[in-house]
């Protein structure tokens, strides 16, 4: 039974569950290592890093786009391989597209045609390439654009259908790659755009299967048995465990009278997400990013499958730290899936009122 929930001493998993789950979730392995399904296996130090940070800024999104006319969109993507932490003390290594997770965030429109540059940096130790949803041809581009380490490709696609759209690399032993960071979104405005908010942030969730236990100090290699028997070590957003918010990188910062869109990407490769926004509902969710489709309203949690996406808004009216987690809650309190929102501004006593 879960008594304490932490991350460090900050962010409270608090106003969701019973009195199993009130604290904070320990970071501590002696806290979430245990049970007889706990890994035992001895870890080489941690090794030195190659990349302080993996966890994509969810700011970092090119704004709306406001002509009304297709062109040619210009599109660089470098795959590299670094050395990172998970969570301090713990490292791992990650494939990347430029060096984040999720990869870097690609905005169309419907009619534009995508003009892809796709680079291995030369220290890569194995073979990349792209599987774009968005692109109607063989493989989504994965065979056009398999590049050996130290080579380059290109590749020319039009986009005809709206939507938030995963790409991830599709390689011989695709799951692996996904797993340690290669996916990421594409979005295809529709031609009339989307309705106007005050921020937009951009989350990705997979998994990550080692040979440690979660929280084990050291270095962890990859487990494939434990891929196959979709078994994760961590669930993470943006690739680190906690790393959005206050408890680590404190981005995600509104007004209480802000609108927000999210573009939430699930690469999986195997575990279903189950998004929940504690102490709010997403106002409105465009499922599966179908942004065709006409939105759902006021939901608690969105399935998102791997390999896809969901677009939704919400508003967080009332001051204070509002947790985005998948809602398969022993995702969030042993194996890392959080991010944290905060809203500054007046208190709202009339909405809500906890003196």
């Amino acid at each position: 039974m879960l008594q304490t929930i932490g991350v460090g001493s900050a962010a409270m998993l608090a106003g969701c569950t019973t009195t199993t789950m009130q604290g904070a979730v320990s970071a501590s392995p002696a806290d979430i290592a245990v049970g007889p399904s706990a890994k035992t296996a001895t870890l080489d130090p941690a090794k030195a890093v190659t990349a302080d940070r993996v966890a994509a800024d969810p700011r970092d999104i090119p704004g709306p786009i406001t002509r009304t006319e297709p062109t040619d969109v210009e599109v660089t993507l470098e795959t590299t391989e670094v050395v990172a932490e998970i969570e301090p003390g713990v490292t791992v290594r990650y494939m990347t597209f430029d060096g984040q997770i999720p990869g870097p965030f690609i905005r169309t429109r419907v009619g534009d045609t995508v003009h892809l540059t796709i680079r291995n940096a030369p220290s890569s130790k194995m073979a990349h390439n792209v599987d774009f949803h968005a692109a109607r041809g063989p493989g989504g581009g994965a065979e056009a654009t398999t590049v050996a380490p130290g080579e380059e490709e290109t590749l020319r696609f039009k986009v005809t259908y709206p939507g938030a759209f995963v790409y991830h690399c599709a390689v011989a032993n695709v799951d692996y790659h996904i797993s340690t960071g290669m996916f990421g979104i594409i979005l295809v405005e529709p031609e009339e755009g989307l309705p106007e908010v005050d921020h937009e942030f951009y989350l990705g969730q997979h998994e990550l299967y080692t040979t440690g236990a979660t929280g084990q100090e050291g270095h962890h290699e990859f487990d494939f048995d434990a891929m196959a028997a979709e078994d994760p070590t961590y669930v993470l957003i943006n690739g680190e465990k906690y790393a959005i918010g206050p408890q680590g990188y404190d981005e995600m910062v509104v007004d209480t009278d802000d609108t927000v869109r999210i573009y939430y990407a699930v690469g999986g490769p195997n575990v279903e997400s189950n998004f929940h926004p504690i102490g709010s509902v997403w106002d409105t969710v465009y499922r599966d990013g179908a942004l065709a489709s006409d939105p759902d309203y006021y939901v608690q949690t969105v399935p998102i499958a791997p390999g896809s996406s969901a677009v939704v808004t919400a508003t967080f009216p009332v001051p204070g730290e509002y947790k985005l987690v998948d809602h398969a809650l022993s995702r969030v309190a042993r194996k890392g899936c959080l991010a944290v929102l905060r809203s500054e501004g007046p208190e709202n006593p009339e909405l809500f009122d906890a003196s």
